[in-house]
Formats: C-alpha cells, sequence, structure tokens
C-alpha cells in the first residue's frame, strides 16, 4: 500500500508553518537558526514529493544540491553565532547590532 501524496504535501506545510512561526517569534539566534533548516527541509520534502509523482529525478537532484548548500550554511551561521556570543555572551539576535563596526 503506497502513502498518498497528499500525506506528504500536508506534513510538509505542517513543518514550514512551524519554521516560519519559530523565525517570526523567536529572539534566539539558535532557534531562528533552526527554524530556517526546518523550513529548508520541508521545502526539500514536497521537492522529492512532486519528483516521485511525476516518475523523475529532477527534484530529488534538487534537493541534493539544496542539501549541499545548506551544510555550507550551517558553518557560516554557526560562525556568525558564535562570534555574536563571544563579543555580548548572548545569542539574542537583538545583540547583534553589536557586530557592525
Amino acid at each position: 500500500m503506497r502513502t498518498p501524496i497528499s500525506f506528504f504535501l500536508l506534513l510538509s506545510g505542517m513543518l514550514f508553518t512551524v519554521g516560519t512561526v519559530g523565525v517570526l517569534i523567536r529572539k534566539n539566534a539558535l532557534i531562528i537558526f533552526m527554524s530556517i533548516e526546518l523550513q529548508l527541509n520541508a521545502v526539500n520534502l514536497a521537492l522529492v514529493t512532486f519528483s516521485r509523482q511525476n516518475g523523475n529525478l529532477t527534484g530529488q537532484v534538487l534537493t541534493f544540491f539544496s542539501m549541499v548548500v545548506a551544510a555550507a550554511e550551517v558553518v557560516v551561521g554557526l560562525a556568525i553565532i558564535v562570534s555574536l556570543y563571544r563579543k555580548r555572551r548572548s545569542i539574542d539576535v537583538d545583540d547583534a547590532r553589536m557586530l557592525r563596526w
């Protein structure tokens, strides 16, 4: 028995919504960063779902490249968060203004 496509799209939509809410209401830089990653994974799930439905690998290849870029994003994002923590002893996004000059 195959799982219906609507299940995966509904799950993807719910994950994206949780990620969006996390970005909009949180002030902790790590939580915001994790919420952005959750949104990215929700989009990847939708891409793989549509790729599977259409019977081609285009969406799966695009998801693979998206995950590679996300890995590079994690390195840069965590470096910024560590820099913020070392400078202000806090990872509150309101303190990020101190990183300017």
